[in-house]
């Protein structure tokens, strides 16, 4: 069975993680449909997501198709979160771009959209909520042409689809003409080159047209194509609850096994084993021995990986296209001990890639650089859960 790795991204409130839920539940990897307004969404593990009703870190799902294994990765929405679903894109196959069917195309959505085609990811479209007041399918679709690529076809439309796609490329438009056939290769073929753009209307709340996305998945992508010498991404780093530091990794080469070493050379070179292989879905996690090429997987005992960091023979970082934006001064309470704090934020920054500490010597104060204010509130919450203290933060400026 091929192996893909698929991200749903979209501006928030698109109903990203609402098609995550029904993408899962339709191919039977949730026995009940949790929804985002009731604070149960399967993907939204932090209390601080359930809470708030947004995805503030990307997070990782296995299901499985007729002929496929999926790993399907959840990303941030919020513009203030927005890194660490740049951090993401690195390690997919293709990404699922979820667009709100009464909002259109919107500044976000763009924004996204150049940071998809700067990575080559081929990119299926879903527009949702089209069961809602004001959602026109044919505006919708001529907006996704100008504003966003002239290959972006109707998959929902029979009728239309093989004479669409035939104009995405002269060959096949040749043939087109000769023979009336477009066949799921050269469609496959137009995907992976970024030629064309497979959009499914629908309504991920009523599960209306999932289906139809799910078997366009699995029939328009090839498999990926993986060298036999390892290499591997580290897309994200995070502690679990009893505070054992998590690599994120994607595997895009060979394989890894449990005890494997393990080397950069970042901080003067380091070499670490792999002490455990972990592999999440939502909250609860299997344990393995080896992971091949493909696969998405939580390694533990590495302390020198960075997100954006490449291992083996994908050794070297890939720099970011988005970077903080505010800089504001970290106020600490009575008797708190800055160094403390900054030793514990340096830890937060470790796993948070839209996260810069910085350290004032002369004044004995840390500074922090951010994306936004929701970024800020969320950093206050997180402080307080896991260190016990209540910072607050000053005005602020832009950087």
């Amino acid at each position: 069975m091929k192996h893909i790795c698929i991200g749903i991204t979209a501006h928030v409130d698109a109903g990203k993680t609402t098609l995550s839920e029904a993408m899962l539940y339709q191919a039977g990897a949730l026995k009940k449909l949790g929804r985002v307004d009731h604070q149960d969404a399967f993907l939204d593990t932090f209390a601080l997501e359930r809470a708030r009703g947004i995805t503030i870190f990307s997070k990782q799902a296995e299901f499985s198709l007729p002929h496929t294994e999926v790993t399907l990765l959840d990303t941030p929405g919020h513009v203030d979160f927005s890194a660490e679903m740049e951090r993401t894109l690195q390690v997919l196959d293709c990404a699922v771009l979820v667009i709100s069917g009464t909002d259109g195309v919107q500044a976000h959505t763009e924004t996204l959209w150049r940071l998809l085609t700067r990575q080559g990811i081929p990119t299926f479209l879903f527009i949702n909520k089209m069961d809602l007041d004001g959602a026109d399918r044919n505006t919708l679709l001529q907006e996704l042409k100008s504003r966003l690529d002239s290959g972006c076809v109707d998959f929902t439309s029979t009728d239309t689809m093989a004479e669409e796609l035939a104009v995405c490329d002269e060959g096949l438009l040749e043939q087109y003409l000769e023979t009336g056939m477009v066949d799921d290769s050269q469609i496959a073929q137009l995907v992976a080159e970024r030629k064309a753009f497979p959009c499914y209307f629908g309504s991920a709340l009523k599960l209306d047209g999932v289906d139809a996305l799910l078997d366009g998945l699995e029939r328009y992508l090839p498999a990926p194509q993986y060298g036999a010498d390892f290499g591997a991404r580290v897309f994200k780093i995070a502690r679990d609850a009893q505070g054992n530091r998590l690599s994120y990794l994607k595997i895009t080469g060979g394989a890894l096994s449990v005890r494997e070493q393990l080397s950069g050379s970042e901080d003067g070179g380091w070499q670490e084993k792999v002490s455990g292989i972990r592999i999440y879905s939502g909250e609860k996690f299997r344990t393995a021995e080896r992971v091949e090429s493909g696969m998405v997987c939580a390694v533990t005992g590495l302390t020198h990986t960075r997100p954006g960091m490449g291992l083996g023979a994908e050794a070297g970082a890939l720099p970011p296209v988005l970077e903080p934006v505010l800089g504001y001064r970290v106020c600490l309470p009575e008797g708190c001990d800055a160094h403390v704090m900054l030793r514990n934020l340096r830890q937060l920054e470790e796993e948070d890639p839209q996260l810069r500490v910085v350290w004032n010597e002369r004044l004995g104060e840390i500074h922090l650089q951010l994306m936004g204010e929701v970024q800020m509130e969320i950093l206050t919450s997180v402080i307080a859960e896991r260190f016990g203290v209540d910072v607050t933060f000053d005005e602020g400026s832009i950087i």
